[in-house]
Parts: structure tokens; sequence; C-alpha cells
């Protein structure tokens, strides 16, 4: 099996269509005001979640399982996906997300 260009330096290796996503930090995600104010998670309760992806399967295989369908999104991209599309999990106290393709809603594009 060759390795898949899109895998960075991850404690997990995602199998198949899924995505390990670190999430976004308060600053990243805007929880945090210009002027350092924590914003509460009350206030955005109902948003989907954040994340970088740091690492990404090989992708599902088609109908005849002859094939792998590629994956469409890569390691460093900035997505958002479905609040309860996700496992978390913690490796060495840091926390990770993993996320079927299916449950990405978008790609940043800035």
């Amino acid at each position: 099996m060759s390795e898949n260009p899109n895998q960075s330096v991850s404690p997990i290796r995602p199998l198949g269509d899924r995505v390990i996503v670190r999430p976004l930090t308060d600053a990243e995600a805007g929880t945090l005001s210009a002027s350092g104010i924590i914003i509460p998670d009350s206030a955005k309760k109902e948003k989907p979640e954040q994340g970088i992806v740091i690492a990404v399967g090989n992708g599902k295989w088609n109908e005849d399982g002859d094939k792998r369908i590629a994956m469409e999104v890569k390691v460093g991209d900035k997505v958002i996906f479905s609040k309860y599309g996700f496992d978390e999990v913690k490796v060495d106290g840091k926390e990770y997300f993993i996320v079927g393709e299916a449950s990405i809603l978008g790609i940043f594009t800035n």
C-alpha cells in the first residue's frame, strides 16, 4: 500500500474517508474578542464545529471495490463540520476530532 501524500505528522492515522482535525483555538475560532474578552460557549452553542485538518485517510472504496475515491480535503485545510458528526479523542493531553468526510460541510477559502 502506498503512503498518502496528505498524511501529516499526527498521532492518529485515519482510515478510509476519515479526517483528523485539530480544533481551532479561541483566537482562531473568533471566540476571543480583539480586546481579549472570551465569548462564552452559550453564545456559540448552535454553530457547527471548526478545525484544521492534520491528517487525511486514503478515501473510501467505490461500489465495485476496485478503486478508491479521492478525498476532497487535504492537510492544512480549515474546515467546518457538523456539530454531531465527529468523535472526540485525546492523545497525550491534546484534543482531536475524527470526522467522516461526509460530515465536513465546507472548506474555508481564506
